[in-house]
């Protein structure tokens, strides 16, 4: 009868301890609150760990807070995150950054909801260096931006259709003519089973 009170219980605090080791990883995620709604990414911080990594750095410190979506290109992408978006010259909106680059990560697919890092053109930036915080989200898969070598780190989980209705903004050229702020952006991390 102990041999078998005693099997049971390893069994129990083996299945204990193996639930609890399952639910130890963690996904990063960072929100994007807008005035038309939130937009939550989860981060690829084990295919692009850099980038994801920078990503939080940014939003922890407010970096992107007050910056705009100031590129909409419909059927393309939305992008952000440059920091010169927030002073009254849209002449240099996506010229800034925060003053470094991020080496490549290439291999994730560009598809609808996908999160990349903008980029210098190759013959410019021939290590396809990502911008320090520019990002884009694709409105649809981009197999184009595969080819030629964009690094992927996030895909939006929630709040896809805050990226449709930012995308379906009147713009002159491809800024749209009524600024989109990024009101507040931060991280939040969630506990997730393997």
């Amino acid at each position: 009868m102990k041999r078998i009170v005693l099997f049971f219980l390893m069994v129990l605090f083996g299945f204990i301890f193996l639930n609890s080791s399952l639910q130890t990883s963690h996904t990063k995620m960072v929100v994007i609150e807008t005035v038309y709604g939130k937009i939550k990414i989860a981060l690829e911080t084990e295919k692009a760990p850099l980038h994801s990594q920078n990503f939080i750095k940014l939003a922890e410190e407010g970096f992107f807070d007050g910056t705009t979506f100031h590129r909409v290109v419909p059927h393309f992408v939305i992008q952000g995150g440059d920091p010169l978006s927030k002073d009254d010259d849209p002449s240099n909106d996506g010229t800034g950054g925060p003053g470094y680059t991020i080496p490549a990560e290439i291999g994730l697919p560009h598809l609808r909801g996908s999160v990349g890092a903008a980029r210098r053109p190759d013959q410019v930036n021939p290590k396809r260096e990502s911008n320090g915080s520019q990002f884009y989200i694709c409105l649809e898969p981009q197999p184009n931006l595969d080819k030629m070598g964009y690094t992927i780190f996030g895909r939006v989980i929630e709040g896809m259709e805050v990226v449709d209705k930012i995308a379906s903004q009147p713009v002159k050229g491809q800024a749209p003519v009524q600024p989109v702020v990024m009101k507040k952006v931060y991280p939040e991390s969630t506990r997730q089973k393997k």
